[in-house]
């Protein structure tokens, strides 16, 4: 990418929260957002993410200092609240320095606090405007609206982006993301014209040359159309996967009535990286959004940085 030309830089709340070029964030997805990944997004310009949700302490440790020699650029870490040892992935993130940190699945209050006194700047992920406004009297500074079209797990309420993320910036004075269902710069575009300062973007940086998911996961993304995802798991945590073989089996579990007990049977343990990770079809989950129709291609992660902006541009130039 050295002889190519780079767009002009894009000033919003965001990028001055974060002191980068451009409001495009890579979201911290579980097995395929590891240190290559945030290295590369944040050295386009982006704010790469390193995702804690699929690491132990030790792991994240050592991923966090190989992007710290692989950028001197900000980059962020993800950590789900939900996990049992968050307080240990917490301290981490703050021992080796890192001061922008995301967090998600659960109420930010009890490290808000913490996090704030360190000197991290904190944005929390919601599916709701109820969450973002309890997000901000947490004593968030930025939170990512997420609609039921992004992969992965959903809010109960499946509330799609493009009328979640106008309530939320209608509620909230502090910054704002807008994920779900964005992966090209027309998303970025429309995001911007709804109220946001910028974009999480999870399912196109998934399927991208640094990406630490399989190949075969890539390669589904690749294969799905409009219609290539499903919604799963609504009686016990949504999920939003590619039609796998399990996706289908929990689907069918669902309509033929299981309880929430035979569903967590079925869930089992470790779908996530058996699918994310270790590319099984069969057992395992494929957790993507509903963009994957618009990955047509596995690109280095600074390259869908550059083109998104290119395709901002010619967005907003189009319009009237």
């Amino acid at each position: 990418m050295a002889g190519s030309v780079w767009p002009a830089p894009v000033q919003t709340r965001i990028t001055g929260l974060f002191g980068i070029r451009y409001p495009i964030i890579q979201a911290g997805m579980v097995w395929a957002a590891g240190s290559r990944l945030a290295v590369a997004v944040s050295e386009a310009g982006g704010l790469g993410m390193i995702g804690a949700g699929s690491m132990k302490p030790d792991l994240l440790r050592a991923q966090i200092r190989k992007a710290k020699e692989g950028t001197p650029r900000p980059f962020a870490v993800n950590v789900p609240l939900v996990r049992g040892d968050a307080a240990d992935l917490l301290r981490v993130v703050l021992d080796e320095g890192v001061r922008i940190v995301f967090t998600s699945s659960g109420h930010p209050l009890k490290f808000t606090g913490l996090l704030r006194k360190e000197g991290c700047i904190v944005v929390h992920v919601v599916a709701a405007v109820k969450h973002a406004l309890k997000a901000v009297a947490a004593g968030c500074d930025a939170v990512v609206a997420e609609g039921f079209e992004a992969g992965g797990h959903n809010g109960v309420d499946e509330i799609t982006t493009l009328a979640l993320v106008p309530q939320i910036a209608d509620a909230v004075s502090v910054p704002l993301l807008a994920a779900g269902g964005i992966a090209d710069g027309r998303g970025l575009a429309a995001a911007l014209a709804l109220g946001a300062d910028g974009v999480q973007v999870g399912t196109r940086f998934a399927a991208t040359v640094e990406s630490s998911a399989h190949e075969n996961y890539k390669a589904a993304v690749l294969a799905a159309g409009d219609g290539g995802t499903v919604l799963t798991l609504r009686n016990l945590a949504p999920v939003r996967m590619i039609r796998t073989p399990f996706a289908l089996k929990a689907v069918e579990a669902e309509r033929s009535g299981a309880t929430r007990g035979e569903l967590e049977t079925l869930l089992g343990t470790k779908r996530e990286m058996m699918g994310i990770f270790e590319g099984n079809a069969e057992e395992g989950e494929f957790e993507a959004g509903q963009s994957s129709g618009l990955v047509r291609e596995i690109l280095p992660a600074g390259e869908v940085v550059r083109r998104m902006m290119e395709q901002y541009h010619d967005a907003v130039h189009r319009l009237p």
